[in-house]
């Protein structure tokens, strides 16, 4: 993603020199550190749910959730075994990019798009509008979006089915498409800072996938997903406070 020239004015005044200056991305690699804890206490509340709706409540017999997986294995049968569609995922990811930049107020003066790759040219830049293709599946948006908008016209609940194959369909199009392009060096990823992206990148599809497994298991509900999480939080507390305990005494006893 090519980034227009956008310069702030400022005051003019002599240098600090005594002024400590810390690269930006040294501070985006200690958030990423800091980050890792609600990452990890995130995934095991996932997985715990997950586990949960699926041995106590039944999920893995939902309609939802067969679909669901049939639309995501058919896509990974697509994506492995046939041409891959380049030029549908660079257009997906640049306007991903371009939706962004309108969602934080920014204007758009060029979108290119191609086999090859594309670009945007636009007045804003920031880690959200850079990362976005990478964490927010629009596909799989405008197919929920599309649902919504044509209820308001016609019965669409028979066609349910289809919509949760679609979203299998278009989410598997989206976690392929950005595991493999991860590793290809992009520069979304690697201008600020790659541990830090990774961190965001991860966090923000769990935490859509896990909103995606609440609205379609009806067992699960956001209190409920809330409360396993405070829960997790109080056991990660406990085991840092073990941490510091044995620590202290280790240290007393020296």
């Amino acid at each position: 993603m090519k980034i227009a020239p956008y310069v702030v004015p400022t005051r003019r005044s002599q240098p600090n020199y005594a002024a400590l200056t810390v690269p930006t991305r040294w501070v985006k690699f200690v958030v990423g550190l800091f980050l890792v804890a609600p990452a990890a206490i995130l995934t095991q509340t996932f997985f715990t749910v997950f586990a949960r709706a699926t041995v106590n409540e039944g999920f893995w017999a939902a309609e939802e959730f067969w679909f669901f997986s049939l639309g995501a294995v058919l896509w990974l049968i697509a994506f492995f075994g046939l041409p891959r569609p380049l030029l549908v995922y660079v257009f997906g990811h640049e306007l991903t990019h371009a939706v962004w930049v309108w969602l934080m107020g920014g204007r758009v003066s060029q979108f290119r798009v191609s086999r090859e790759g594309g670009h945007i040219i636009t007045d804003r830049n920031n880690f959200w509008i850079a990362l976005a293709p990478y964490f927010f599946p629009l596909y799989s948006i405008i197919a929920i979006g599309v649902f919504g908008a044509l209820s308001f016209f016609a019965d669409v609940q028979p066609y349910g089915r289809l919509l949760y194959a679609i979203i299998g369909v278009t989410w598997a199009f989206h976690l392929t498409f950005t595991v493999w392009m991860i590793p290809k060096s992009q520069t979304d990823i690697t201008d600020h800072g790659t541990f830090f992206s990774l961190v965001i990148i991860y966090l923000m599809n769990l935490l859509l996938l896990s909103v995606m497994l609440v609205l379609a298991s009806g067992p699960i509900t956001f209190g409920a997903f809330g409360a396993e999480i405070a829960e997790n939080i109080n056991g990660f507390l406990g085991w840092i406070a073990g941490l510091f305990d044995r620590f202290s005494r280790g240290a007393a006893a020296r």
